[in-house]
């Protein structure tokens, strides 16, 4: 008689439990659809919250990282000494100050270039002398008065002194200099435009022509240098076994420890054609556009170069998950809409490995949850 009065708790506590059964299920299943390779997840579902993306990016496999030091561009660059002695009278530009060609730059009071302007004076004083000289004696020959040999010997005197005006004048315009007067005063000009980005005088300096012949650092430097420091060279130097991956036209990248996360570009436009005897490496030279004027000459930057025909799509191993001995990935198509791709996989290293086919650029894959994705799928969604 016991036994009938637990009858109806029994059912009463069976079918609660099976609605909350039912409950629990709900959520999974609500919502997600599974056509074939592609999956998606209602908004704000347990298993979106479980996901992580990323990008696809590119790898370069014959990375070469090399170590070098930029320089003046020598194409837009001249090194100023004065071509003759003398004492600086007055400066007439600054440092960092643009310049155009046929400004003067400094101006010095020199006895060579003084010598110079006198010689062109006298040599043309002589030539018209000579001058006079072969015009009356031919006029006396023509009377019957002097002798042929007078003529010819004034007209040798004349050739003589035409040239020397012609050699005078020649060395005069070779500093650059005029005639008109004689005051030794020699203008050092600047032969191209650009930016003083060198200047190493001072008014009152003593200088000399053979200053650039001195093996002393001080006297060797030149006066002036003018440069565009917007275009820059950048010297390197590569071993033997980095030779076949370089080649003129290739693109790298700069780093400098002044800018941690700023890359500049660079294109490589000659290799040498000789190893260094001493360090057993070649030159390599680069020009590295400059516009923003940030790099330095004669900072030491790291060089990254690398061949666009050797890039290939990189990801992370994680995001790779294999079934019956093929290797999948999942690609974001929108966010909660996720498709089973199949890839061919590369070389793995330090957890990142190559994909040969299957994927391109810029996709997004999802990185953290890929399996259980994959778990979602082969139950239809009901999980």
């Amino acid at each position: 008689m016991k036994y009938p009065q637990f009858i109806p708790i029994l059912f009463g506590f069976l079918l609660g439990a099976g609605c909350h059964g039912e409950k629990k299920a709900a959520p999974g299943a609500a919502g997600t659809q599974v056509d074939g390779d592609r999956i998606v997840l209602p908004s704000g579902s347990a298993q979106m919250n479980s996901l992580a993306v990323e990008e696809v990016a590119l790898r370069r496999t014959n990375t070469i990282l090399l170590t070098g030091r930029l320089v003046w561009n020598d194409e837009v660059t001249v090194r100023i000494f004065s071509p003759v002695g003398g004492r600086v009278d007055t400066l007439a530009v600054n440092q960092g100050q643009v310049v155009a060609a046929g400004d003067v730059l400094a101006r010095i009071v020199s006895p060579d270039f003084g010598q110079a302007q006198s010689d062109v004076r006298k040599s043309t004083a002589d030539l018209q002398l000579a001058q006079r000289n072969l015009a009356r004696l031919k006029t006396l020959l023509e009377h019957g008065a002097t002798a042929q040999k007078e003529v010819e010997a004034a007209e040798d005197a004349y050739v003589s002194a035409l040239s020397e005006r012609e050699r005078a004048a020649a060395r005069l315009a070779l500093y650059g200099g005029g005639a008109d007067i004689v005051d030794q005063i020699y203008s050092l000009k600047a032969p191209i435009g650009g930016v003083v980005v060198e200047k190493n005088l001072n008014p009152g300096q003593e200088v000399r022509p053979d200053q650039m012949l001195g093996n002393v650092p001080q006297v060797f430097s030149p006066q002036f240098v003018i440069s565009d420091p917007t275009r820059l060279w950048l010297l390197l130097d590569a071993t033997e076994l980095d030779l076949p991956k370089l080649k003129p036209g290739q693109t790298l990248q700069l780093r400098s420890q002044a800018y941690p996360g700023r890359r500049f570009e660079g294109r490589i436009e000659l290799i040498g054609d000789a190893l260094d005897p001493a360090t057993r490496a070649v030159k390599v030279r680069a020009s590295v556009p400059n516009p923003e004027k940030l790099l330095k000459a004669e900072m030491y930057v790291t060089a990254e170069i690398y061949s666009d025909a050797s890039a290939t799509i990189e990801i992370p191993a994680k995001a790779v998950f294999h079934k019956e001995s093929k290797a999948f990935v999942f690609v974001e198509n929108s966010p909660g809409s996720y498709e089973r791709k199949a890839v061919v996989l590369g070389l793995e290293n330090d957890g990142k490995i190559g994909v040969l086919n299957g994927l391109r650029e810029a996709q997004r894959i999802v990185t953290e949850g890929c399996l259980l994705l994959q778990t979602v799928m082969e139950s239809g969604g009901k999980l």
